[in-house]
C-alpha cells in the first residue's frame, strides 16, 4: 500500500526530523529576538530633574534603588510592573496613580481655584488634558536627562515622601512590619520605582503606546488596553480550537491506534537495587519534608492574604509576609528539583542495566544539595530582614520573585546540576540500545543542568535594566521548567510505559517525539506571554499570545496516554506493583491539563491578562500548575524509589496511606482554585470599570474576605494531605519490615 506524505510524516523517522526542524526554527527564532532586546528595552536616563533645573535622582541612583528593592525582597510583597506578590501596592501603578491625582489637585486649584473634589464635569475634562499632556507631551524617557515640569516633580517628592515612610515606618494594616530599610535606602527605592512608573506612562518614541504597551489601565489619564492585545486574543482562541481538533485527530488517528503486529516488552521487575540506586533513599524524606513544610507556609501566607494586620501563631516581625513567601516559592523549587534529579538517577541505571562506577558521587550530591538548599534558605531569611547587608547579593536574597538564591547557592545549584547530568550520561550512555527515549533523556538533562545559568547574568553584580533582568527571569521560570523539564518528563514517561509492558517501544517512541515536538513548538517563545507589560515591545503580544494559545496541546496528549495507561492497567486485571507511582503521573497529568492548560488560558489571552495581571487571578494557575506539572512527577519518583527499594528487599508495601495522601492533595488543590478565581475575576473586573490602582487596594478584597476563609478548607486538606505523604515516604524509605 502507498504510504501518504502524513504516514511518513508520523513515523518515527519523520516525527525526529520535525522534532529537530522544529526545535531549530524556535531556538532560533528567540535567539533572534534575544539580540534585539537592547534596542527595544525602556531607557535608564543618566538623570532626571525638573524643569527649574533641580536633580531629582540619576541612573545611578535607579540601578542602586534597584538593588535594595532586591535586597529587601520587595517583590514578594507587592508587584513591580505587576510582577511579583499580590499583598502590597503594585509600586509602578502607585507612583503613577498618586502623581496623576496630585497634578488634578495642584491643575484644579492653579486654573479653578477649587479642590479636583469640587470639579465639574466639564472642568474635570478640561484639568484631565492638562494632565495628559504633563504625562505624554512634558514628559519622555529617554537615555539622556529626561525632564519633569515643576509640577510633577513636585509630585514626584511626595511620591518620595510616601513611600519613605510606608518602607521605614511600616504599615499595620497592609503587613508590612518595617524598621529594616533605613531612609536612604528607602528613597533609592523611590528613584527605581518611578522609572518603572515612567515605563507604565510615557510614550513610547514614534507610537501612541506607553514602553508598557499601556498598561495599567488608568483612567485619569484614558489610558486603556489597545486594539492589538484584542486582535491577538481573537487569534490564540481561534488557533486553540483548530490546534486542539489537529493534535486529538492526529493523536487518534496516527499515533494511538494499536498495531496488532506490535509487541509489549516484558514489565520490568526488580529483584536488586545497584548501590547507586539504593543511596537514593535518603533523598526521599527530605522531598517530603520539604514539600510538607512548603505548604504549611501556604497556609500562613493565606492567613496574612486575609488578616493583613493580624499575627498567626508568630509574629509578623519574625516571620514578615515577604520573606515567608520567597520560602514559600523556593522550597517548591528545592523539593521539586530533587525529586526529578532523583528520578533522573533511577532511571540511568535501568536504562543501562549497568551502575554509576562511583556510587558515592550520589551521597556528594546529597550533601551538595542540603548545603545548597539549607544555606540558600538561610539566605533568603536573613538577607530579606536587613542582616547581609554587605554580603546581600552574594549570600542573601536576590530579591527576584522565584529566583531568590543569593549568587553563591545559584553557583552551587548549577555545579550540583552539571555533576547530577555527567553522572546520569556517564551511565545512560552505556545503554545497550541507542534508542531516540534515551536521547531525549540525555538532550533534556543537558537542558536542565545548563539553562539555570541564563538567570545569572551578570555573574557578579546585578542586572541594571529591570525589563532585561525580568526577561532573562523568565528563562529561567518558564524554559528551565516549563520547557526542558517538560522534555525530560516525555523521555522518562516514555521509557517507564515501555519498561513497564503498557505501551510498545514503537508507539512510545512515535508518541513521545510526536509531544516534544508540540512542546518546542509552544513552549519556546510561548514564554512571550510573560513579556507584555513589563517594558517589551509590542510584537511579543502576538508570539506570547499565539504560542501560548498551542501551550495546553502537549498536555491535551499527556492526558489522553494517562487514561490510556490506567485502562491499560485494569484491562489485565493483574496486579500492578507500580500503582501508586502511575497514580501521581496520571494525577500529574489532570493538574497538568487543568492547571497549566485550562486555568493557563484563563490568564493567558492578552485581554484578559491586561485587566489580570498581578491579581489573585494568577494564583490558581501557579500553584495547580506547579504542583500537577512537576510536583506530582518528583513524588512519583519517590515511590518509584522506595516502591523499588521494597521489590529488590522484600519489604511490606501498603498503598493505603500513599492513596489516602493523593487524595486529600489533590482535592485540596483543585477546591483551591475556585475561590481564588472568584477573586481574581472581581479584582480583574475591578481594573476594568475603575482602573488597575483601586484593583490592588485593600478596600476591594476586604468585601471578599468571605471566599478568603472559604480557603480554611482546601488548605487544610493540602497540609494534612502533605504531611500524609511525608509520614508515608519515611516509612517507605526509613522504617519498612520485611514482607511476612
Amino acid at each position: 500500500m502507498h504510504e501518504s506524505w502524513l504516514d511518513k510524516l508520523m513515523s518515527r523517522k519523520g516525527l525526529y526530523t520535525a522534532f529537530w526542524v522544529v526545535g531549530i526554527i524556535m531556538v532560533t527564532a528567540l535567539i533572534v529576538f534575544t539580540a534585539n532586546l537592547q534596542k527595544e528595552v525602556p531607557p535608564i536616563a543618566a538623570q532626571t530633574v525638573s524643569a527649574s533645573g533641580e536633580t531629582l535622582y540619576t541612573y545611578d541612583d535607579v540601578v542602586n534603588g534597584k538593588a535594595m528593592f532586591q535586597q529587601f525582597d520587595l517583590m514578594d510583597y507587592g508587584t513591580l510592573l505587576g510582577m511579583g506578590a499580590y499583598l502590597g501596592p503594585d509600586f509602578s501603578t502607585e507612583f503613577f496613580h498618586r502623581r496623576a491625582e496630585f497634578l488634578y489637585e495642584r491643575f484644579a486649584g492653579e486654573v479653578y481655584g477649587v479642590s479636583a473634589a469640587a470639579l465639574t464635569d466639564v472642568q474635570r475634562a478640561g484639568i484631565k488634558e492638562m494632565v495628559k499632556a504633563d504625562f505624554h507631551a512634558g514628559t519622555e524617557l529617554v537615555e539622556g536627562t529626561v525632564v519633569y515640569t515643576d509640577v510633577s516633580a513636585a509630585a514626584y517628592k511626595a511620591n518620595v515622601d510616601y513611600l519613605v515612610d510606608f518602607l521605614v515606618n511600616g504599615n499595620q494594616e497592609m503587613a508590612w512590619v518595617g524598621g529594616v530599610i533605613h531612609e536612604d535606602e528607602a528613597r533609592l527605592i523611590a528613584a527605581f520605582v518611578d522609572w518603572s512608573q515612567l515605563v507604565a506612562s510615557s510614550k513610547r518614541p514614534g507610537t501612541d503606546r506607553t514602553w508598557s504597551n499601556n498598561w495599567p489601565a488608568e483612567p485619569l489619564v484614558d489610558q486603556d488596553t489597545t486594539w492589538t492585545s484584542h486582535f491577538y486574543t481573537l487569534w490564540e482562541m481561534l488557533v486553540l480550537w483548530v490546534g486542539t481538533i489537529l493534535v486529538l485527530w492526529l493523536a487518534y488517528a496516527k499515533l494511538l491506534k494499536k498495531d496488532p503486529n506490535e509487541v509489549l516488552e516484558q514489565p520490568l521487575t526488580i529483584t536488586k537495587l545497584f548501590p547507586s540506586q539504593e543511596k537514593l533513599l535518603k533523598y526521599v524524606p527530605v522531598v517530603g519534608l520539604f514539600m510538607f513544610l512548603q505548604i504549611v507556609i501556604g497556609g500562613y501566607l493565606a492567613h496574612i492574604y486575609t488578616e493583613p494586620s493580624q499575627n498567626f501563631i508568630l509574629s509578623q516581625d519574625i516571620l514578615p509576609f515577604n520573606v515567608m513567601r520567597a520560602l514559600h516559592t523556593n522550597l517548591a523549587i528545592v523539593w521539586v528539583a530533587i525529586g526529578w534529579l532523583v528520578g533522573g538517577m533511577l532511571i540511568a541505571p535501568l536504562v543501562a542495566e549497568e551502575d554509576l562506577k562511583y556510587p558515592w558521587l550520589v551521597d556528594v550530591l546529597w550533601t551538595a544539595l542540603l548545603v545548597v538548599g539549607g544555606g540558600g534558605l538561610v539566605g533568603i531569611y536573613m538577607g530579606a530582614t536587613g542582616q547581609m547587608r554587605d554580603v546581600w547579593f552574594w549570600l542573601g536574597n536576590e530579591g527576584r520573585e522565584l529566583l531568590n538564591l543569593g549568587r553563591v547557592w545559584d553557583i552551587g545549584l548549577v555545579v550540583g546540576l552539571v555533576m547530577w547530568f555527567l553522572m546520569v550520561v556517564s551511565v545512560i550512555r552505556k545503554a545497550k540500545e541507542n534508542s531516540v527515549l534515551v536521547g531525549a533523556i540525555i538532550w533534556s538533562a543537558f537542558g536542565i543542568a545548563t539553562l539555570y545559568i541564563a538567570g545569572m547574568m551578570p555573574i557578579h553584580k546585578i542586572m541594571p535594566n529591570y525589563t532585561v533582568d525580568d526577561y532573562y527571569r523568565w528563562w529561567v521560570i518558564h524554559l528551565w521548567v516549563e520547557l526542558t523539564f517538560e522534555l525530560f518528563a516525555a523521555g522518562v514517561l516514555a521509557f517507564l510505559t515501555v519498561a513497564l509492558g503498557l505501551v510498545s517501544r514503537k508507539a512510545a517512541e512515535r508518541i513521545m517525539l510526536f509531544e516534544l515536538g508540540l512542546i518546542m513548538l509552544s513552549g519556546t517563545l510561548g514564554v512571550g506571554h510573560h513579556y507584555w507589560w513589563q517594558g517589551l515591545d509590542e510584537y511579543w503580544i502576538a508570539v506570547g499570545g499565539i504560542f501560548s494559545a498551542l501551550e495546553p496541546l502537549p498536555l491535551v496528549l499527556l492526558m489522553i496516554e494517562a487514561f490510556k495507561e490506567q485502562r491499560a492497567i485494569s484491562a489485565k486485571g493483574e496486579s500492578f506493583p507500580f500503582a501508586v507511582p502511575f497514580l501521581f503521573l496520571a494525577g500529574s497529568a489532570f493538574l497538568n491539563w487543568y492547571g497549566a492548560g485550562f486555568l493557563g488560558m484563563v490568564i493567558n489571552t492578552p485581554t484578559i491578562n491586561y485587566y489580570a495581571h498581578g491579581t489573585y487571578l494568577i494564583m490558581p494557575h501557579g500553584h495547580v500548575a506547579l504542583l500537577g506539572a512537576f510536583g506530582y512527577i518528583s513524588l512519583a519518583f519517590m515511590y518509584l524509589v522506595t516502591r523499588s527499594n521494597a521489590m529488590a528487599k522484600g519489604l511490606e508495601w501498603n498503598e493505603k496511606p500513599s492513596r489516602i495522601g493523593f487524595w486529600l492533595l489533590t482535592s485540596g488543590v483543585v477546591l483551591f482554585s475556585i475561590p481564588t478565581l472568584m477573586i481574581g475575576f472581581e479584582q480583574a473586573k475591578t481594573a476594568h470599570d475603575l482602573g488597575y490602582w483601586f484593583t490592588r487596594q485593600r478596600e476591594t478584597i476586604e468585601p471578599l474576605k468571605g471566599l478568603m476563609w472559604s480557603r480554611v478548607v482546601p488548605d487544610a486538606l493540602m497540609i494534612i494531605g502533605a504531611l500524609v505523604i511525608f509520614l508515608d515516604l519515611v516509612k517507605k524509605s526509613l522504617l519498612s519490615k520485611k514482607a511476612v
